[in-house]
């Protein structure tokens, strides 16, 4: 690696980045400026909104007969608010309820003759809805003389809504008065009754914990977001923006390596997105520190008290939020650069990075849900572990172990975003878009060359399509239907991938890769299947003592459907339909379609997590995953689709026979029932899957050498 060579790159990219204003204005302005005025208008809305509610007047219309007790009661209530507002109403007495008319409901209703069950309220309501009047409070007595006290207002009018708590609160006065007043004519002490015992709340939390809960909330999801925003445009400007310009070809064309060229534009775009969210947090902070200084002068009534906070106390946790900072940049800069390449301008890779950006910050939203806090398991979780992080730092909660898998674990997943980026731009076809990755669907028929796989574009239309479908029409398929829904949701995965391969015009034996395959075939199929089944399954145990709840959750969902179906029918549905319908989809249409665009090994694992994606459940997205890269491999080396439909039918048939037979498989294969299996066991079931997957791949590669030979010999 040639460090001059990449200093040059890296000035190179600073300077075309610089020169772009728009990720000037995202880097520098919007930190600096727009964001202090946001939160100083904000602000400014809350002190003033604030201070109007708290000198409000609220017109009453009082229809009560009670001998005046409420209308005494309101007038005690004005005379203490305005003892406690006095340096607000130094001027005059504030009549915060004002009582603007006295009005007799039932007078009105006899001498117009109106029938109490219809329109009684009529005149009322229009007074409330025309803002005359906020709150109408009436009074009935029942047979024995007790008094029911009625509120009516409008909820969506901000004045009638807030009048309405108002008056709430002079009749729980009223009702405390007159309660002490019956029990003390009952020759008892009211005090005792009412308030048999004392409370006395100690709240030990410093102010700084204090201020950290509430920037717990907010601060990570600001962070998450100006990280993205900071590394965005650059990352858009150095791969679309570049290919935009007519200047990548140039570039590629320099005595450079591929590699020294990704590392520049790397370090460009992680540069920006750091330097980004450092002057967001220099802005937050500025704004947290004035916020703190006007409610300590007492400038605001929000129920704070920071006139002892110690800044110097979150030097700590700052230190190891910008380490987080780094360590996610890198993550960041790393994706968006990896999806902005594929795109071939910047308003294509705009929206290419939209479904990134919706991810992100939906991730991020955590930081907002209460008990959810950092362990090892959510330490691993890109986005939502940098947002944890961050939050439990402000809480003073310091894990240094969680800490260090935060931070690894975003470095690890950069790193494979930077692997997969530099595959990229080792494929012009990628990178230049040679009509192997072009989407069909919005074309002509009449202009579409018959014949052939489909294109990468298409596969991928396909993969988001059927996804959309399948989890908004098939769960709605399988909540109404429950087992003739589980079939129909599989039609749907058969269904629509078809008409996509009939309508442009594709070979269905290509897409679908329907040919004949040997017997050796078969054997290294099973020996594969089989070893990946163990590993598979040795993988799933270790994820069930992680995640019992889960996997039990999950298991007992798939039991209610099934329940009280016959053997025939279970094999039918859970095991013959799905290897048919999913193997067309993601090993016939997907993977022939990626393989178009892509080198075999990254279409095998690209099929193999939209595989396990597919299957909506994180704790088993992995094992899945595995059982994906499987079939996936014997499509390739066999040549065939069908010995990977025969194992797929194979690995959910033993599904469906540990369901209706689990006593009778235990005995048979009692590796298969994780709770009972001891470490040793595992090792030893992982060593025999991954000799058994040695021996399958040695017969496919043999198989496909002899294939070879015999081609060069003709």
């Amino acid at each position: 690696m040639r460090i001059k060579v990449i200093k040059l790159l890296l000035k190179k990219e600073l300077l075309d980045v610089i020169r772009d204003r728009k990720a000037v204005i995202m880097l520098i302005l919007v930190p600096l400026l727009v964001y202090p005025l946001i939160f100083f208008a904000a602000f400014g809305i809350l002190t003033m909104i604030e201070t109007n509610m708290s000198e409000a007047e609220y017109r009453v219309m009082l229809d009560v007969d009670d001998g005046g007790c409420l209308e005494e009661q309101i007038d005690e209530y004005n005379k203490k608010k305005n003892e406690s507002e006095k340096s607000k109403s130094e001027n005059s007495e504030l009549q915060y309820i004002r009582i603007v008319s006295r009005y007799s409901l039932q007078s009105r209703l006899e001498e117009y003759g109106v029938d109490l069950d219809q329109g009684q309220f009529a005149e009322v309501d229009a007074y409330l809805q025309n803002e005359d009047i906020d709150v109408y409070v009436s009074s009935s007595k029942d047979s024995d003389g007790r008094i029911t006290y009625s509120t009516r207002y409008v909820s969506s009018i901000t004045n009638s809504d807030y009048g309405e708590i108002e008056i709430k609160e002079v009749l729980d006065e009223l009702s405390k008065e007159k309660t002490e007043i019956l029990i003390e004519e009952a020759g008892l002490d009211a005090e005792n009754i009412i308030k048999p015992f004392d409370i006395e709340r100690t709240n030990i939390a410093s102010q700084e914990q204090s201020a950290g809960s509430i920037l717990g909330m907010i601060l990570p999801f600001m962070m998450i977001i100006s990280l993205l925003m900071g590394t965005m445009y650059p990352a858009i400007d150095t791969t679309a923006g570049e290919k935009e310009r007519g200047t990548l070809e140039t570039l590629l064309t320099l005595p450079v390596k591929n590699h020294e060229i990704i590392i520049a534009k790397f370090i460009t775009v992680a540069l920006m997105g750091i330097i980004s969210a450092l002057l967001n947090l220099i802005s937050m902070a500025v704004m947290v520190l004035y916020m703190v200084k006007i409610v300590s002068l007492g400038s605001g009534n929000f129920g704070l008290d920071f006139s002892n906070f110690r800044v110097a106390t979150f030097i700590p946790a700052s230190i190891i939020t910008i380490l987080a900072i780094f360590a996610f940049s890198l993550f960041i800069s790393a994706v968006t650069m990896c999806v902005a390449a594929f795109a071939r301008s910047y308003k294509e890779a705009n929206n290419y990075i939209t479904p990134v950006t919706l991810i992100v910050m939906l991730t991020a939203y955590i930081g907002f849900i209460p008990n959810v806090e950092l362990n090892s398991t959510m330490a691993l979780v890109p986005v939502a572990n940098i947002c944890l992080l961050i939050k439990e730092l402000l809480l003073f909660k310091i894990d240094m172990s969680l800490i260090l898998i935060v931070l690894l674990s975003n470095i690890f997943y950069a790193g494979l975003a930077i692997i997969f980026l530099s595959r990229i731009y080792d494929s012009e076809g990628i990178l230049f878009d040679e009509g192997g990755n072009g989407l069909l669907l919005f074309q002509r028929r009449k202009d579409i060359k018959a014949g052939g796989r489909p294109t990468s574009g298409d596969a991928w239309f396909i993969v988001c399509f059927v996804m959309i479908i399948y989890l908004y029409i098939g769960s709605m398929l399988q909540m109404k239907y429950q087992f003739l829904g589980v079939f129909l949701s599989q039609m749907l995965i058969l269904i629509i991938p078809l008409i996509m391969a009939i309508y442009t015009k594709r070979s269905l034996k290509q897409t679908y890769n329907l040919n004949k395959f040997s017997l050796k075939s078969l054997l290294g199929s099973f020996c594969l299947f089989i070893g990946a089944f163990l590993v598979e399954n040795t993988f799933s145990t270790i994820m069930y003592r992680f995640f019992p709840e889960q996997y039990d959750t999950m298991n007992t969902g798939l039991t209610d459907i099934l329940n009280n179906k016959s053997f025939i029918l279970m094999l039918i549905v859970v095991a013959i339909t799905p290897a048919i319908c999913e193997e067309l989809m993601f090993r016939g249409f997907i993977q022939s379609g990626f393989s178009t665009s892509y080198k075999p090994a990254t279409t095998i694992i690209l099929v193999a997590l939209i595989f396990g994606v597919y299957h909506t459940s994180l704790v088993r997205l992995l094992p899945t995953a595995m059982l994906g890269a499987c079939f996936a491999i014997i499509n390739y080396y066999s040549g065939s689709i069908i010995p990977g439909m025969i194992m797929h039918c194979i690995n959910n048939a033993i599904a469906v026979i540990a369901m209706k037979y689990p006593d009778s498989l235990e005995k048979a294969l009692p590796f298969l029932f994780t709770e009972s299996e001891s470490p040793s066991s595992l090792v030893i079931e992982t060593a025999l899957g991954i000799g058994l997957i040695i021996i399958g791949m040695f017969i496919f590669i043999k198989t496909v050498n002899k294939k070879i030979k015999c081609n060069r010999e003709r």
